[in-house]
């Protein structure tokens, strides 16, 4: 378990000598702590390196100086490994992209098994709860490339869950979607957290998720 992730002056390789232009930011260049439980909103224009956040936290990228520690709730720091870095996607932090990364080809179901596959997470019946829930029950068998991007926004979201997690990143998770999908996906996502005291991090370039948060930071 994942207590808590610690950022030390962490910043992106490409602003070191040359910072984002947009004023002071609460995130690079900071000792900051995310812990399990709480729930925070990072906001950013773009070009800030949001995404590039996600990533570092996430374990993808490592091109950043600084350096980000892992803590178990004895406070001992964990020594990740690449190896372990796998393991802790499919079973301490869920990241939800941007850019959604679905196979078109496949239905939004399959999108959600496969992942489900590596996580014995849901039932098949408890994705296709979850999808209709979402107001994709008429598309749950439809390939996602003949839904529309807020459609499979959604689908992204549903595979984000479909794991447990003391970490939950979602990066703009609502860009495509009205304000009814998005307050149904607040509601869902505040279930989740209440269920597995995790942490939620959302970022947001101006359309934010209803949610009730904890922090907001600016990036």
């Amino acid at each position: 378990m994942i207590e808590s992730i610690q950022f030390n002056k962490v910043i992106p390789n490409v602003f070191v000598g040359s910072p984002p232009e947009g004023g002071p930011t609460d995130v690079w260049d900071q000792v900051l702590t995310f812990k399990r439980g709480e729930s925070c909103l990072i906001e950013a224009a773009s070009g800030r390196g949001k995404s590039s956040f996600c990533s570092f936290l996430y374990g993808l990228r490592k091109d950043f100086v600084g350096s980000i520690d892992y803590f178990n709730h004895k406070g001992e720091t964990l020594h990740v490994t690449d190896a372990m870095l796998c393991e802790m996607r499919c079973r301490s932090i869920a990241m939800m992209f941007q850019e959604h990364r679905i196979f078109p080809e496949l239905t939004a179901v399959e999108n959600v098994m496969l992942k489900n596959q590596l996580t014995n997470y849901f039932t098949e019946q408890e994705i296709r709860e979850r999808l209709s829930a979402l107001g994709l029950e008429d598309r749950l068998d439809r390939p996602c490339q003949r839904l529309s991007i807020g459609q499979q926004q959604r689908v992204a979201f549903v595979r984000l869950l479909a794991q447990p997690a003391d970490f939950i990143l979602l990066d703009e998770p609502v860009s495509h979607l009205d304000i009814v999908n998005a307050e149904l996906m607040g509601k869902m996502l505040r279930q989740r957290q209440m269920e597995e005291g995790a942490a939620v991090i959302v970022t947001s370039i101006g359309h934010r998720l209803p949610y009730d948060y904890d922090r907001i930071l600016k990036l």
